[in-house]
Order: C-alpha cells, then structure tokens, then sequence
C-alpha cells in the first residue's frame, strides 16, 4: 500500500543506496526528462562561468585599476572585501527564500542586479573611486542568489553517482570562470587601452544567461509538488531558527564548513594578488618595464588566467573520479581527499613564492600544481553538504556554509594581505624590491591557513559517516510518515 502511494520524489542523499521504496521516493522528479536535467544543468554551468568571471575580472586589470585610482595595495585588497561583504550578507536570506519560493525567480533578480551593477562601474571615473567600490558590493548581492541556489537545483535534478558527476561539471566552472575572468580582463584592456571595456562585455553574457535560466532551467522542487498534492521537501514549516539549530549539531557539516572557510581565505588572497605579485618579481628580475601610465602590462593575469582554466578543469575532473572510485572502498573517501588536497597545497605554495625571486618559471611550476591541489575539493565539499544535511534544509546549510566561508575566509583575506604589505613596505625603502618582499611574506600566512583547512578536512572524516546515515534516515522516516 506504501509503494502504491509514494510520490515521485526527489534524491539520494546518501552513498548507499536505500530500500526500493525510498529510493523511488528519492529519484528525481518524473515529470523532468533526462534531456532537460542535462541540458538545465549545462545552463547553469555556463551561468556559473559567468558568475566567477565577475568574481575575479577586477584581479585580472588590478594594476590597472590601482592606477587610475591611485590607491594602495590596502585599499586594492578592499575592493574584494565589500564584494564578498555584500555577498555574505545576502547569503542566509536568499538560502532562507530558496527553501520556501521559486527560485527560478530568485535567480533572475540576482543575475539582473550583479550584470547591471557591473555594466555601471564601468563608467566610474577617477574622481569617484567609492562609487566602484559601492557597486563591487552589489555584484556581490546579485551572485550570492546563484552560488547558494543553484547547487540545490542541481541535486534535485540527479542522484547518487549522477549528482556527484553533475556537481563535479557544474564546479568545474568556478575555476574556468575564475581564469576566464582574468583572461578577458587584461585581453580587452591590452586590445582596446582601457580596463572600463572589461566591465561592459560579461553584461551582455548576463543577458543571454536570463533568457536560458527563463525558458529552459525548470524548478524541481515546484514539479515535483505537483505530482503528489502540494506537497515538496523544501516547504517545511521549521522556522529558520529551528534549521540552524538542526545544523549546529552536525559535525560534519560543521568541519567541512571550516575547511571551505580555510579555501576561501587563501583562494581569495591568492585570486586577487598572485598577478601582482608576479608582475613584482618581474619587476625584480627586468622583465617587464614599471606601470607608469594605463594600460599596464597584464601578460601575467593572461598566463595565472590560463593555469587557473587548466589546473581547475584536471583537478575537478581528477578529484571527482578518486573520489567516485575511492568511495567504494572507504566511506571517508571524500573528506580524506579534500584534507590531502589542502595539506600538499600548502608546501607547493610556500615553494612558488620563495622560487618566484630566483625563478619565475620555477614559481609557475609550483603555483600550477599548487592550483591543481585545491582545485581536488570543489566539487567534493558541495557533495559533502548534500549528503550529511537534510534535504529539507539543504538550501539554508548552503547558505550558512556560504556566510561562514567568506565571513571569516576571503572576506578579509585579500585586505590583510594587502595591509600586511603595506605595512612592510613601511619598513623598507621604496624599491621594486621593497614591493615584492612585502607580498612576499604576505603570502606565507596563506601557507599556514591550507594547513589548518587540511586539518579541519581530518575532523570532518571522523563524522561523515555518522552523520550521512543520520541524513538518510531522516529521508526513510519522512517517507514513511507520508
């Protein structure tokens, strides 16, 4: 009679498969073809390209940018900070509507505002430098809707091994994204002598990517309530309060959080400054002639761009497949692979900055293959969270996870580097070499943070297990309870 009467349900949040029942209650919903799941999701990859690409296109002309504002490198590592200000704040309010409205909506008001916001800047002029850093924020507003939405979406759309694949080609896109950003930033400063032109090509992307997400993104969660009366995981009655007090008690969601906190800090550091520091060491061995006057030289944001694409695509791929086979043998497998990720990281950093005023092949060598380790966790950590949450929650874990990670990660990191260096420079004479030593030791603070992210990875492996069967129950008795 219970078989007779199960609706078509949602996903497996689990790595074991459940009873024949649940699972059928688990699947994604039947209204929704194959096609259209794969063809929805390769829509939000490409919005999600283009979500990374205004993440980082101001680290792409950075040195442009600090000409013609003639701001220090404080202030330059500020910029990032109120956009990612701007992004946490409206994280746990836009996870909070994912859970309870349409958030094919949510997601056209966010691209709308982070694409109009960046069209904007673009007309800023020098006498008013606070006006860019006001519009930094909202971009930031518009694409914390996305980021903390459209994994959820995903993971309706697909389950076990399937949404591991799908969320490992949707991840795959914040590095590409990233790498395009620098590319396209510095590519159309250098062809049009302008860094203003960058700002104005990803609105136009922005206006395609709404037009996709309208006709062809479907809301799963909407579906799959209309096919068994009304009824959908996410319109829950549990107050938020309640959902975070649910959260605060799984330890595994809790390390996990810690260690993407941990990625955040250095990846926002290292986004925002590594082209900078590069052009410096050139600087040091007479590579390149000093930023007197726009357009700088960007040769160095156009090769971080290309190991950025690169390095992220190997490493996602890579670190999805171990992590697929892995699994089998070890139910640890996915936070053990993220805590080796950040602990090699680690070294591999303090190498290429250290090599960078010996050698600046041997500092690419290290900052690739540094890349490629942390580039091993994307898609693993979101399937962490999908797994030891509750479905019922999961947007507002995403969200909570979101604000952690970027509150106490790269919220800050890129301004601390950049008042570290500028109080080292303080203490030295004002010299090329001056400025590249003070980034210099600036980084190593990076260093030590992916050791600290490796052992929060460590803590999580100690809880996955427990709390994973602890998330699959709770799908079974809501279940049975219907």
């Amino acid at each position: 009679g219970l078989q007779s009467q199960q609706p078509s349900g949602s996903q497996n949040y689990g790595a074991t498969e459940p009873t024949t029942t649940t699972a059928q209650f688990l699947k994604t919903p039947g209204n929704i073809s194959a096609k259209r799941s794969y063809l929805a999701v390769g829509v939000l990859c490409y919005i999600n390209l283009l979500n990374y690409m205004d993440w980082f296109i101001v680290a792409g002309v950075l040195l442009d940018i600090k000409t013609y504002f003639k701001i220090s490198d404080g202030w330059a590592g500020f910029l990032h900070t109120v956009f990612i200000f701007g992004f946490l704040l409206s994280a746990p309010f836009f996870g909070y509507l994912g859970d309870r409205y349409n958030r094919k909506i949510i997601l056209s008001v966010g691209i709308f505002l982070w694409s109009g916001a960046t069209l904007g800047s673009s007309f800023v002029t020098e006498s008013y430098p606070w006006i860019f850093f006001v519009s930094r924020a909202f971009v930031g507003i518009g694409t914390s809707s996305y980021s903390t939405i459209a994994p959820t979406i995903i993971a309706d759309l697909s389950e076990g091994d399937q949404r591991t694949c799908m969320l490992s080609v949707f991840y795959i896109f914040i590095p590409v994204g990233s790498g395009f950003g620098y590319v396209l930033a510095s590519g159309v400063t250098q062809a049009v002598g302008h860094w203003h032109w960058a700002f104005r090509i990803t609105p136009c992307m922005g206006v395609i990517a709404l037009v996709l997400l309208i006709l062809l993104v479907p809301d799963p969660t909407q579906n799959a309530s209309e096919g068994h009366g009304g009824w959908s995981i996410t319109s829950t009655t549990q107050t938020w309060r309640e959902d975070i007090k649910s959260l605060s008690k799984n330890r595994s969601f809790i390390w996990s959080s810690l260690g993407v906190t941990a990625i955040s800090f250095v990846t926002g550091a290292l986004g925002l400054w590594m082209p900078l520091f590069l052009y410096r060491a050139q600087l040091v061995h007479d590579l390149v002639p000093p930023c007197l006057q726009e357009p700088c030289s960007s040769s160095n944001s156009l090769i971080f761009g290309a190991i950025t694409i690169v390095t992220g695509v190997v490493g996602v791929i890579t670190g999805g497949v171990i992590a697929k086979r892995y699994k089998k043998i070890n139910p640890k497998a996915d936070p053990l692979i993220c805590a080796v990720g950040m602990l090699s990281f680690a070294p591999c950093l303090y190498l290429s900055i250290m090599l960078a005023s010996q050698s600046i092949h041997a500092a690419y060598i290290f900052i690739a293959l540094g890349e490629f380790l942390l580039s091993l966790n994307w898609a693993i950590v979101a399937d962490i969270l999908l797994y030891v949450v509750v479905p019922k929650c999961q947007s507002t874990a995403v969200a909570l996870q979101i604000s952690v990670s970027h509150l106490l990660g790269d919220t800050g990191s890129p301004y601390l580097i950049g008042i570290v260096s500028d109080a080292i420079q303080a203490r030295h004479s004002d010299s090329y070499l001056g400025a590249f030593r003070s980034l210099q030791y600036s980084f190593i603070l990076c260093a030590f943070v992916g050791v600290l992210g490796g052992g929060f990875f460590l803590l999580t492996a100690l809880y996955v297990e427990e709390d994973r069967k602890e998330a699959q129950q709770f799908c079974r008795g809501f279940y049975i309870h219907l």
